[in-house]
């Protein structure tokens, strides 16, 4: 049967179409980012990769394609034999490595060979990867946007996740991102992805949004953690009306205090992390941080964090950088309760009604 080479616009047009997405590119490159939903069914692993590259640099093209060749050929039987015996002659798979060359065109030959449909990503996830910048910023121009604001603890979030719960549409770039946006945002055992899987899981999202409803997005900075968001994103974000959430500082700190849980049970990991302020805050005021929370006392902490650090920061950046924040809705959080934080999505709702 035939391969049928597809365009990258096409292929992503009609995704949920195919059984299976194919990577054949080396576990390495899949990690760093991929087709959303795609599986890795490499053809030369992170290692042999290396060897044979080392191979056609010392020897030339010939000796390294024999041996490359060969592993190809192992690893697609092996691929066959874990997961294809029980597929049915219908099984219509897209395939993809880096290029839509060798890795792939192997992969996509044999299973052809066998009988089962096959489409080729033409360009490989090097074009995929063109088509997300590309496509990015107009995904992103027609959006209304209605942007969640107010300092650290407020529960912009947790108000962003009930407005998901009504139905309606948001943008959640902390959870893409796997970070709170902050310095004592990192979420301990959870890795944040490449920049380059940012991007695209935040495409595939953007992908999804009805642009003739309203889309809610929390008030980030240009960097979430180690990621950059998007200029077409943050320029668009920067324009738009916002809804400005208040909450009194003691509800603010037990909010935090259970969000950012795992600082609590752990004074040591809250202490080190207290240590990337010492160049803005100077090193006393952080030893005197570290001293009460290795004491218990998280909580003041958090409190001090607030009052001294993150609320001037923030309202000084909404000021500078936002430019409807004058004309913000204001919204009271009543406390840090779920029932009020439904209320606040439901008012921010009614408002834009």
């Amino acid at each position: 049967m035939p391969i049928h080479i597809i365009a990258p616009t096409d292929a992503l047009a009609q995704l949920d179409q195919y059984h299976a997405v194919i990577d054949a590119r080396s576990p390495g490159e899949f990690a760093l980012d991929a087709i959303p939903s795609a599986v890795n069914w490499p053809s030369l692993d992170d290692t042999q990769r290396i060897t044979i590259g080392t191979l056609y640099k010392q020897t030339g093209g010939f000796e390294a394609k024999k041996a490359g060749a060969a592993l190809v050929a192992r690893n697609i039987a092996a691929h066959i034999e874990q997961h294809l015996l029980d597929a049915p002659r219908g099984w219509q798979p897209l395939v993809y490595c880096w290029r839509g060359g060798n890795r792939s065109g192997s992969l996509a030959t044999v299973l052809s060979a066998i009988g089962f449909k096959v489409s080729l990503i033409e360009g490989g996830y090097k074009a995929f990867r063109a088509l997300v910048m590309l496509q990015t910023p107009a995904l992103v121009s027609p959006l209304e946007l209605r942007v969640v604001a107010g300092p650290t603890g407020v529960g912009k979030t947790h108000v962003l996740h009930a407005l998901e719960r009504m139905g309606k549409q948001i943008i959640d770039l902390e959870g893409i991102a796997k970070h709170r946006s902050s310095v004592l945002g990192i979420i301990p055992g959870t890795d944040q992805p490449s920049q380059k899987a940012f991007e695209t899981q935040l495409w595939h999202k953007l992908r999804s949004l009805d642009p003739s409803r309203p889309v809610y997005i929390e008030s980030e900075s240009k960097r979430v953690g180690n990621v950059t968001v998007p200029e077409s994103l943050i320029a668009a974000m920067r324009v738009s009306p916002c809804h400005l959430l208040t909450m009194d500082q003691a509800s603010r700190v037990r909010l935090l205090m259970r969000d950012y849980d795992f600082f609590v049970k752990d004074s040591h990991l809250f202490s080190d992390r207290l240590n990337t302020l010492v160049t803005l805050l100077g090193r006393e005021t952080i030893e005197t941080w570290q001293r009460l929370a290795h004491a218990g006392e998280s909580a003041q902490v958090v409190g001090q964090l607030l009052g001294g650090h993150y609320d001037p920061k923030y309202f000084e950046s909404m000021e500078r950088n936002f430019t409807l924040y004058q004309q913000a809705h204001a919204l009271n959080v009543a406390d840090d309760s779920m029932a009020s934080i439904e209320m606040a999505a439901q008012l921010i709702v009614k408002a834009d009604a």
